[in-house]
């Protein structure tokens, strides 16, 4: 009856050690039946978990569809279905292909398209089009059947009194959120239910290890302090601080749903002032979807986003990069192209913090899981390390405070409001946090 055995941690707060983390003594727990009940050998009970949500949806209509494109991104290669999409993605995995039904009408028994003749299906990411040769004309409308399944989080919960109790979270497509805990309960394991798994397996269950990022000590002088000496002498002393914040889709975040308090520049100006409360801090940001570092440096005069114009124009005391999608360089060639952007930055004055990115979808990134990933293994997480250090430009180490979700009970590709790479809201706190760590003094 037992399939897998787990070993997971019974886990209580120890505030005279580090009030950051929690402490763990071994208890052993069994995956038992058919995959969906966990099992607490040592005695404490044993809990059966929901299956995903499944939500069948019958004659959605779409306006035409347009050429599946086998050569194109993954996601992109043809029609998102509706309910079944992550902001401007689809999310992978969520939609059952086999269920995909094209009808000309709204009626069941209206024409029917055929697969592979007609249409063609992404079956990871669940997204429709036509073929050259369908009976499906191209202005035309169709109507779609469909089976896609949710994510949840449900979590194993000592209350007050010493009970353990399963509290179960609330189903969402792409961005599930852990239940909240009542007065006196401590969150001990999380359990996170992907859509239209067939059972629960180890890598899906996440004990609590920490309750937060663990900060480090604060250092004196501050990092802040040694690399940008500039900008800390005019906040201390109540200056105007202008920062420019530049970066890609992640800096833009039009995405969220209040771009002006949730993006991580935001967060970490608003607590910047508070820091410097006499400071007059002026954010600016400079940001380009889809786009990296290089193609502002190769936009030509007069262009939205020159970069002469756009950044180094602007003169600011301080710069802030976020680039995920510079993640492509390493090495030489990002030593490189970053080496010519800080010749260019202290040309015109300005100080330089460099943002690591957050982690994007285990599959790009080479991860087999969401567990054990303290170490991000992308060289250009690497690469920027090794380049700050050498050059004694500040480094905001986002990356590590992604890579220890996992201890925290997170599954990181939750926050991905795209199911790729755009964080939420929480997400892009990580980012101001980081940034924030640079400021901390005794």
């Amino acid at each position: 009856m037992l399939k897998s055995q787990l070993y997971l941690f019974f886990v209580g707060i120890l505030f005279a050690v580090n009030p950051f983390f929690v402490v763990a003594e071994p208890l052993s727990f069994d995956l038992g039946g058919d995959g969906w009940t966990l099992i607490n050998k040592n005695g404490s009970g044993q809990w059966t978990i929901d299956k995903p949500e499944l939500i069948t949806v019958t004659a959605e209509k779409y306006e035409k569809l347009p050429l599946f494109n086998a050569q194109g991104a993954e996601y992109n290669r043809g029609m998102k279905l509706h309910q079944a999409r992550s902001q401007e993605c689809p999310t992978a995995f969520a939609v059952d292909p086999n269920s995909i039904i094209v009808r000309e009408k709204p009626e069941k028994n209206s024409l029917q398209y055929e697969r592979n003749k007609d249409f063609q299906i992404e079956s990871k990411w669940g997204c429709v089009g036509r073929l050259p040769e369908s009976r499906i004309n191209e202005q035309q409308s169709v109507y779609i059947d469909y089976v896609y399944g949710k994510m949840r989080i449900d979590s194993l919960v000592r209350t007050q009194s010493g009970q353990w109790i399963l509290k179960k979270g609330e189903s969402h497509v792409t961005t599930p959120v852990q239940p909240e805990l009542g007065d006196g309960e401590t969150r001990l394991v999380n359990i996170w239910i992907k859509a239209r798994i067939e059972k629960l397996t180890p890598e899906l269950i996440f004990p609590i290890l920490e309750t937060t990022y663990p900060e480090p000590s604060p250092r004196s002088p501050t990092v802040a302090e040694k690399l940008i000496p500039k900008t800390i002498a005019k906040l201390n002393a109540g200056e105007t601080v202008h920062i420019l914040a530049w970066g890609d889709s992640v800096t833009d975040a039009g995405y969220l749903p209040d771009p002006q308090t949730e993006r991580w520049q935001e967060q970490f100006t608003a607590r910047l002032r508070t820091k410097f409360p006499k400071a007059d801090i002026v954010l600016k940001t400079e940001a380009w979807g889809g786009r990296n570092s290089n193609s502002y440096r190769n936009e030509p005069p007069g262009s939205p986003k020159n970069y002469k114009e756009k950044v180094l124009d602007l003169k600011p005391d301080l710069i802030v990069s976020e680039f995920v999608n510079d993640s492509f360089l390493h090495g030489d060639a990002l030593d490189k192209r970053y080496s010519k952007i800080l010749e260019e930055f202290k040309e015109i004055g300005a100080e330089w913090i460099i943002l690591t990115p957050h982690y994007v979808r285990s599959d790009w990134m080479g991860l087999p899981s969401e567990q054990g990933i303290d170490d991000d293994p992308r060289p250009y997480t690497k690469s920027l390390r090794e380049f700050a250090a050498k050059n004694n430009i500040a480094l905001a180490d986002a990356a590590k405070r992604y890579g220890r979700l996992w201890r925290q009970g997170i599954p990181y590709s939750t926050l991905m409001m795209n199911n790729i790479n755009h964080p939420n809201p929480y997400g892009m706190k990580l980012f101001a946090d980081a940034l924030m760590e640079l400021f901390e003094t005794e």
